[in-house]
């Protein structure tokens, strides 16, 4: 008894304390044994997207896509919020997803020329897999709404680096089925949640040739007092 009260009043100086953003830790030293990963810088320096009618079966197993979701959870989400979910479409959905949006899309452009009325169907069909990045930020939550946006891209992001680590390739887009709210809430993108970006999935057909990358110079500044 007389060991716990002793353990309960300990020093608060000298005690063990929490570790994270909000604990009052001074590091002095930092680790020595963080290794490089020169498979994860090449991935960076060399991923590039394909075309859509390049992403072909077969898309990734249940488990793949999993550990893909899994690694687009971790993102930076200050206040631990979780501003974002995953809508995934796939398999015989695909289908249904977009005949769906195709109606909806017809009516909503009655002069509609008819060889657009399968447009939504081939869009989904194309690629195995389809994720939408859906953000759900919190206009009255106490972490700024820019803040919560910026982590759904986070988290888009890091799915297409996942699907490409994994050996598939992922196209980012936002066309008309994630701008229109009709053709959202048809996706289930419910009221105050917007779509992020529609990441395909599928397998490479072609490795393409890199594209002009801005100079550094033209885009990094060295603030100066």
């Amino acid at each position: 008894m007389a060991e716990a009260a002793a353990s309960s009043s300990a020093d608060p100086q000298t005690a063990p304390r929490p570790h994270g953003h909000g604990a009052a830790v001074a590091y002095e030293t930092p680790l020595a044994d963080v290794p490089v990963s020169p498979a994860t810088l090449d991935l960076l320096e060399t991923r590039r997207s394909l075309p859509l009618r390049a992403l072909l079966e077969p898309g990734p197993t249940p488990q793949e896509l999993d550990r893909m979701l899994a690694i687009a959870a971790r993102v930076p989400d200050h206040g631990r919020l979780v501003p974002w979910r995953f809508i995934v479409i796939e398999g015989e959905a695909r289908e249904a997803a977009g005949a769906r949006l195709d109606a909806l899309y017809a009516a909503q452009n009655p002069g509609l020329v008819p060889d657009k009325a399968r447009m939504w169907r081939d869009y989904l069909m194309r690629a195995p897999v389809t994720v939408v990045v859906v953000s759900r930020a919190d206009p009255a939550a106490k972490i700024p709404e820019l803040n919560q946006i910026l982590s759904a891209g986070a988290a888009a992001m890091n799915l297409v680096v996942a699907a490409t680590a994994l050996g598939f390739s992922a196209l980012w887009l936002l066309k008309w089925p994630g701008r229109d709210p009709a053709a959202a809430a048809l996706l289930g993108v419910g009221a105050g949640e917007k779509v992020a970006g529609f990441i395909h999935i599928g397998r490479p057909a072609t490795r393409p040739d890199d594209r002009p990358r801005p100079a550094l110079a033209d885009v990094v500044t060295r603030w100066q007092p």
